[in-house]
């Protein structure tokens, strides 16, 4: 099963708003086992693990085990259901890692392969799985994509000098880990502050990776982003989309669209901004699952007042700016201890010169 995990780790932040799965089919021979096929999810969510392990086996898959980590789809979409598949290519077993929330799905596929004769049993590496599709888990639970929070600091926590000078905090092995992490989310996040002052891509530029550069999301209530920045220069092949408020300017708001960008129009709330969550929902309902947030200040100070963010990637150099450099999170009212947004470190990880912490938020 951690074999079948590691292959459906491929799929992340290709296959949305399917989940990533994989599959691995094993025959027992001589009394020990051999992989006969292997699968995983493929872009754009199909088609499915299930079949292309079964695919890649063949005549080999009769009588073979499956360890798929999430339980079989049994519906018709895109594809053909996954049960009917292991079920007409005359698998012995199936064993998931955990059931598939979706109405769809939620126990059944697991009951027709069992209907079928073949045995079937669910819980082997349970939550490793749920950890791995934790953004399709959070897309089906609470309709917005799972959050994490990327930033690069100083050791006392500030992203650039005062005079607003970034470039750079982290070395080349943290930037380098930093454009792996695009690649495995569906779309990355900014503040128009930080887009106006960095002018960034927002791509994968690492070597082999250009192709799974995640969507491009700017929260810009105003429309204040230059029409000459990057994002809007590179929209018609890289998808792009803006955050404004629905009574921003129309010409503009029109001018922008005719560079290939997708604006989500959504009302304002006390503060001149879209309500976070209601950002987080329309996402949700164009099917991103996983979301990466890498600025700045403001956009992360929002989202913690909300209790919306879900993990934390946290890349720290040795250095020191001071007081007076601009810090990662802006103040979001937190009065006491008890107010403040609480994770659990997960990992610690040396990256070159710079330590890459990872946490989750505690529940």
């Amino acid at each position: 099963m951690r074999i079948a995990l590691g292959l459906a780790r491929r799929g992340l932040g290709t296959v949305w708003p399917n989940p990533a799965v994989g599959c691995v089919l094993v025959q027992q021979e001589n009394g020990a086992g051999r992989v006969v096929g292997r699968g995983w999810t493929q872009p754009s969510g199909r088609p499915h693990a299930e079949t292309e392990a079964l695919r890649r086996a063949g005549a080999a898959a009769k009588g073979a085990t499956a360890y798929v980590t999430l339980e079989p789809c049994c519906h018709h979409g895109k594809t053909p259901p996954c049960t009917d598949a292991l079920i007409a290519a005359g698998v012995s077993r199936v064993v998931a890692a955990t059931e598939d929330p979706d109405p769809r799905v939620a126990g059944a596929g697991l009951r027709q392969i069992a209907d079928a004769g073949i045995t079937a049993d669910c819980g082997v590496c349970r939550l490793e799985a749920e950890a791995l599709n934790a953004g399709f888990l959070t897309r089906l639970r609470d309709g917005r994509p799972l959050v994490c929070l990327k930033t690069a600091t100083t050791l006392d926590g500030r992203i650039a000098t005062h005079t607003g000078n970034s470039k750079w905090i982290t070395g080349p092995e943290a930037r380098a880990r930093s454009h792996q992490l695009r690649a495995s989310y569906d779309s990355i996040m900014v503040g128009v502050g930080t887009a106006i002052a960095d002018d960034p891509d927002l791509t994968c530029r690492l070597p082999g990776l250009a192709a799974r550069s995640p969507v491009r999301i700017v929260v810009d209530a105003g429309l204040r982003l230059p029409l000459t920045a990057k994002l809007f220069q590179s929209a018609k092949s890289a998808p792009t989309w803006i955050v404004a408020r629905d009574d921003a300017d129309s010409r503009r708001a029109d001018a922008i669209r005719d560079l290939g960008v997708e604006i989500i129009a959504l009302p304002a709330v006390g503060n001149g901004y879209p309500d976070p969550r209601e950002i987080l929902r329309q996402l949700g309902q164009r099917g991103v699952t996983r979301l990466l947030v890498e600025g700045g200040a403001t956009l992360a100070a929002v989202l913690l007042r909300a209790g919306l963010i879900d993990r934390i990637a946290w890349f720290r150099s040795g250095g020191i700016i001071g007081g007076d450099g601009i810090p990662a999170v802006e103040p979001y009212g937190v009065e006491a201890l008890t107010d403040m947004a609480r994770f659990e470190r997960k990992g610690t990880e040396r990256i070159g010169a710079d330590m890459l912490e990872t946490l989750v938020r505690r529940h």
